[in-house]
C-alpha cells in the first residue's frame, strides 16, 4: 500500500501514516502503527519506498536481519521448563493382537490434511498384527504424554512409504502427543524413546539406532536454538525419513496430521481410531 500511495504523489511520511497508523487506530491496536515510545518495535528499514529494498529488519527492538542476512540471535528460554513428556515406554505397548477379519486403515493423501478411510486384511505373525512394507501397510501409534495416563492408540496406515525403521514426533495436531509410524516395534520404540529423551521433537530410527533427531524441548513443539541450526536438523530428519523409503515431500508434516480427529476421514488418537465423518470412535477391527 505504501508504494501505491507514494507512486500517486503522496509524501512518504503521509504514506506511512495512511498505511500503518490509521489502520492500527481504526482497529484499536494502540501498541503499533507508529514509531513512538510504547509502540511495538518491529520495523523494516528501506531507502526507497518505490522499489522497497529491505535493508534492515528489527524484531522486538533488536536487529534481526541486515541486507537479507539473518543476525545471530536466540530466543530467551526459561531456565526451568515444566516437564511435557510424562510417558513410560516399552516395546509391548506397540503390539496389536490379531482378531481376524478386516482392519481399518488410515490412508495418507500427500500434501493434504484429510485422510482416507480404508479396510484391509492385515498381515499376522504369531497372533500379532505386523507391518507389511511390501503393501505399504505400516503400524501407527499415538502415546498420551501430557498427564502420564499411559493411554496408547494403535492402528494401521498406508501412504507413508517407509520400507524399514520408524519415525516419531511430538508435533501431532492438535493434541501433540507422541505419534509414531514404523515397520517394526523395535524401531518404533527407539524413535519414541529418542523423542522422549529430548523433551520433545522429531526422530528417525532403525532398530536400536537413531538416524536423525530434531530437539523441540519447549513444550515438545519449539526450540530456543538459532533458526539456521533448527533448519539444518529439520532437513536431516526429513532426509532420514526419505532414506527409509518415504516418497513424501515432507513425511513429518504428513504424520503430524494423522491424529487430527476433526478433519476427515479416519484419524488416530491416544484413545483409539476416530471416524470423523460419523464423528464417533471406531474399533480397529471392522
Amino acid at each position: 500500500m505504501v508504494r501505491r500511495v507514494v507512486a500517486a504523489g503522496v509524501d512518504p511520511l503521509e504514506a506511512l501514516r495512511l498505511a500503518t497508523l490509521n489502520p492500527a487506530d481504526y482497529f484499536g491496536l494502540r501498541d503499533r502503527g507508529a514509531i513512538a515510545p510504547g509502540r511495538r518495535a518491529d520495523l523494516v528499514i528501506t531507502s526507497d519506498l518505490r522499489t522497497l529494498p529491505v535493508e534492515r529488519v528489527y524484531a522486538g527492538g533488536r536487529l534481526a536481519a541486515r541486507d537479507g542476512v539473518p543476525e545471530p540471535w536466540r530466543v530467551p528460554v526459561a531456565a526451568e521448563l515444566p516437564p511435557s513428556m510424562r510417558v513410560t515406554l516399552s516395546r509391548e505397548m506397540f503390539r496389536i493382537p490379531a482378531r481376524g477379519g478386516l482392519a481399518r486403515v488410515i490412508g495418507v493423501v500427500e500434501n493434504q490434511i484429510v485422510t482416507l478411510s480404508g479396510e484391509t486384511e492385515p498381515t499376522v505373525e504369531e497372533g500379532l498384527v505386523v507391518a507389511d512394507p511390501g503393501r505399504d501397510l505400516l503400524k501407527i501409534a499415538v502415546l498420551e504424554r501430557h498427564g502420564g495416563s499411559g493411554r496408547v492408540g494403535l492402528g494401521l496406515v498406508q501412504g507413508m512409504g517407509l520400507r524399514e525403521g520408524a519415525m516419531a514426533g511430538t508435533v501431532a495436531h492438535d493434541h501433540h502427543n507422541i505419534i509414531v509410524v514404523g515397520v517394526d516395534d523395535a524401531s518404533m520404540l527407539t524413535a519414541a524413546r529418542a523423542v522422549t529423551d529430548m523433551g520433545g521433537g522429531l526422530a528417525v530410527a532403525v532398530g536400536e539406532a537413531v538416524r536423525a533427531t530434531l530437539a523441540l524441548p519447549i513444550g515438545g513443539l519449539m526450540s530456543g536454538r538459532p533458526i539456521e541450526e533448527v533448519r539444518r536438523a529439520f532437513d536431516e530428519v526429513v532426509a532420514a525419513a526419505r532414506s527409509l523409503g518415504s516418497p513424501l515431500h515432507d513425511p513429518f508434516m504428513a504424520m503430524s496430521f494423522l491424529g487430527l480427529e476433526v478433519i476427515p476421514s479416519l484419524k488416530l488418537t491416544d484413545q483409539g481410531l476416530v471416524d470423523v465423518d460419523a464423528f464417533r470412535p471406531v474399533d480397529l477391527w471392522v
